[in-house]
């Protein structure tokens, strides 16, 4: 892909990525009885922390700062898990839902990182750090476990999506061919981590 241009279907996976993520941060609110502006400033922190980080490793300008649509975004989710009881969003439904976040915003990093230059091996983890810095970032502030401690297949898949994308590319084979090989790869690992508990296997002494 030529520098900084980015097709116009990776925008829809940027979107996607941030709504899903950023109801993830509200439902977590949720689970604590927070306020309105808890669930909002959780949805947010969620939902571009790790599209900001990636941004500023890559030297791009910082992604929701020069659009209204990241930030309402956020707030829409807030508003609607806030509105809506947690049990229609709470489970494996949402696990379901946030799998194919983490596959869709693991591509669309990569994806970016790559249009601005950044060489292969960096834009594979540019790909993993924007589909989990925001859950990071909202694990520590809810004082809940890191999903960086956690053995399930989580940034496993992340990983696989970012890495697809990233070796496709560099063979040649079209961006949307190459995201649409790569998001249903990794989609299909953290489903069979959801469905059978799939996870790596710790350290032992």
């Amino acid at each position: 892909m030529p520098n900084s241009a980015i097709p116009g279907v990776f925008v829809i996976l940027d979107y996607f990525g941030i709504a899903v993520f950023a109801i993830s941060g509200a439902l977590l609110a949720a689970e604590k009885r927070q306020t309105l502006v808890t669930f909002i400033f959780f949805a947010v922190a969620t939902g571009v922390g790790g599209g900001t980080l990636r941004d500023l490793l890559i030297g791009a300008p910082v992604f929701w700062v020069h659009s209204n649509a990241t930030l309402l975004i956020c707030i829409a989710a807030a508003l609607i898990v806030w509105l809506t009881s947690r049990r229609r969003f709470a489970g494996r439904a949402l696990l379901w839902f946030d799998a194919a976040g983490l596959a869709a915003y693991a591509t669309y990093g990569s994806a970016k990182a790559l249009s601005f230059g950044v060489a292969p091996v960096p834009a594979f983890a540019m790909g993993v750090l924007t589909a989990c810095v925001g859950g990071i970032i909202r694990d520590v502030l809810a004082g809940e476990p890191s999903i960086l401690m956690r053995p399930e297949l989580y940034v496993t898949a992340a990983a696989l999506a970012a890495g697809l994308f990233v070796g496709l590319s560099l063979l040649g084979v079209a961006a949307w061919l190459a995201a649409a090989i790569a998001i249903p790869a990794a989609f299909a690992v953290r489903a069979l981590a959801i469905s059978r508990g799939w996870s790596l296997p710790a350290y032992r002494d």
